[in-house]
């Protein structure tokens, strides 16, 4: 039932955006419409404007209203198969239909045309299919609106010519459409590049470097406490931490298949005194096999667990940088095991415990992803079918015994082996890949990891590798925007603020400053001489957890009125704060977002 409501939207947008082009033919003749696929969220329409003025995006409601009259009349879909040669009369002042039809000739495939409209509605186009077979009944006239304009190069090649690029917006019902403008809108509030700009929690600099961020002292004190949390649930599940150099030569990834699988993603590193080819490492796991492979290892020393958050860099394109969601230098709470066989089962089941613990924690819901190889790209993966199925199978078993919501995805495993990826949905409704979960035969084979069993002789491991949140960096990105910035307050950078309402409690509002620090509080003292109406607002935008209030009753009774920003307040005991507060701390993640 899912696939069938994921076809019928992908259907209706595609519609649409044949009846975009329509629209923009309607209001503007010599254009030339190109490609119009149904995306996410929508749809598109690219459309050569050279031989006319381009519409703007104050233009986008007529052409709009358009399409919602021309609707009525799309009653149906026909199509008809055409030879090459028919094809081109058809679209003879249409270079860009040309190229196409000589594409689809040259692979001998069916050219087919899609008609829909009649009279002035009337519009054909060079179309594989999938569209509503009744427009007029299937399609709300409010369900869709269209959204922004934007450039765009034929076909994605900046040495082809530049297009417009008209993007609308298309849903189920007109309240799935609101729905969604409503939590884009959110979104917007809530970016974390936004937000932690305000907060004062990170810095990028050009002179830095792209996808690199310096963590304010405010901010690191967030990443301190995800990596320390982290770090608690390694113990718990038996991980040793090491530390690996961020450096390292090209033969040990070209011993684990990197060099020739991962290249391009790479940053290349030069020595004046050596010629050793060498790289920034992109990932922990081939270090973490030379540990491993250091000394003799008998089958009772093992399960043994690394952990390590090492730096990472990778080469990623300037266009795909966005903040902390894709950096070229992060930490990750990376861990592999080096087991048994008979021990796979067992410590696949407790790192997905502790996963789920961890989320939890953070109160953010998640779905798993099997990520699996594609059998039709064989060549992309290293290891044997054998393998393969053996792990992949271990996967499924394990997902199953979990009884969490999964989904198989072919392609995306990695080439050493297929993973859980952990998708994490935020506040919003979104979805992010955090934590990943992998089998892997393919590197203990490449670096020929045993261990000693009972009968004296070498036996194969095999490597788990693991992430908890993933990236720690990308993580508190993520978390900027599920909790707004509205932290909870174990995570919090400052935890509460004191405010006295004159000079005349500035001296007690220092006692209790001083006790609150002492109890291991992160806590400001707001003594400074404005009004205690400006110090509440600055204390709601810093959006810290608790402020409290100190006036001349408070200071008689030697209590506190403790605000919280979601409104509340209550009158509590000095002696007793610091335990109210900590006792919140020990809960965690149970904060609302």
């Amino acid at each position: 039932m899912k696939d069938q409501n994921l076809k019928r939207i992908e259907y209706k947008r595609h519609t649409l955006a044949h009846l975009l082009a329509k629209a923009v033919l309607t209001e503007y003749p010599e254009a030339r419409p190109t490609l119009g696929p149904a995306i996410d969220n929508g749809f598109y329409y690219d459309i050569d404007f050279s031989s006319g003025e381009a519409p703007n995006e104050a233009d986008l409601k007529k052409i709009q209203t358009h399409m919602r009259k021309m609707l009525s009349s799309w009653t149906m879909f026909t199509h008809r198969e055409v030879s090459a040669t028919e094809a081109r009369e058809i679209f003879a002042d249409n270079q860009f239909k040309l190229e196409l039809i000589d594409e689809l000739e040259q692979k001998g495939e069916t050219i087919t045309l899609y008609t829909a409209g009649s009279g002035k509605t009337e519009f054909t186009d060079l179309c594989r299919g999938g569209h509503c077979e009744n427009p007029a009944e299937e399609i709300s006239a409010d369900s869709f609106k269209l959204d922004k304009i934007a450039g765009a190069y034929w076909r994605g090649d900046e040495n082809n010519p530049m297009l417009t690029r008209i993007y609308g917006l298309a849903f189920e019902t007109a309240e799935e459409l609101e729905t969604y403008e409503f939590q884009r809108e959110e979104a917007k509030k809530r970016d974390h590049r936004k937000l932690a700009k305000e907060l004062d929690l990170l810095v990028f600099s050009d002179l830095v470097g792209s996808g690199m961020p310096m963590w304010t002292p405010r901010g690191n004190i967030i990443r301190n406490a995800v990596i320390n949390y982290s770090r608690k649930l390694n113990h718990k599940l038996g991980f040793g931490e090491v530390h690996t150099p961020n450096i390292n030569k090209a033969e040990l990834f070209k011993l684990s298949g990197h060099y020739d699988q991962y290249k391009e993603d790479m940053l290349s590193v030069r020595s004046q005194y050596v010629e050793d080819e060498m790289f920034l490492k992109p990932m922990n796991c081939p270090q973490h096999t030379q540990i491993y492979a250091s000394q003799p290892r008998s089958y009772r020393d093992l399960p043994i667990r690394y952990a390590d958050f090492a730096n990472l860099y990778r080469d990623e394109r300037p266009g795909e940088l966005s903040g902390l969601t894709r950096l070229r230098a992060f930490a990750q709470d990376d861990g592999h095991i080096f087991c048994r066989e008979s021990q796979v089962s067992e410590e696949l089941l407790n790192v997905l415990s502790v996963v789920k613990e961890a989320l939890e924690m953070y109160n953010i819901g998640y779905w798993i992803r099997l990520s699996l190889h594609d059998p039709d790209n064989r060549e992309k993966y290293l290891g044997s079918d054998a393998d393969w199925q053996r792990s992949e199978d271990e996967l499924r078993n394990i997902v199953k015994e979990a009884g969490i919501e999964s989904k198989e995805v072919p392609g995306e495993a990695a080439f050493y082996g297929p993973k859980l990826d952990i998708m994490a949905v935020d506040a919003l409704g979104r979805e992010w890949q955090i934590s990943t979960i992998q089998v892997d035969r393919v590197q203990p084979e490449r670096f020929d990891l045993t261990c000693i069993n009972e009968k004296g002789e070498k036996e194969r491991v095999v490597m788990i590798h693991r992430a908890l949140i993933g990236s720690p960096d990308r993580f508190i990105g993520i978390l900027i925007e599920h909790y707004g910035g509205n932290f909870p307050l174990w995570l919090a950078p400052v935890q509460l603020a004191i405010i006295p309402v004159s000079d005349a409690q500035n001296d007690y509002a220092k006692t209790v400053h001083q006790a609150l620090k002492a109890a291991n509080l992160r806590v400001d003292l707001y003594d400074e001489n404005d009004s205690m109406g400006k110090k509440i607002r600055k204390a709601k935008q810093e959006k810290l957890p608790y402020f409290i209030v100190i006036g001349d009753k408070e200071m008689a009774a030697k209590n506190v009125t403790l605000e919280s920003r979601d409104g509340t307040s209550k009158q509590i005991d000095l002696h007793a704060l610091a335990n109210h507060l900590q006792t919140e701390i020990d809960v965690k993640g149970k904060m609302n977002t």
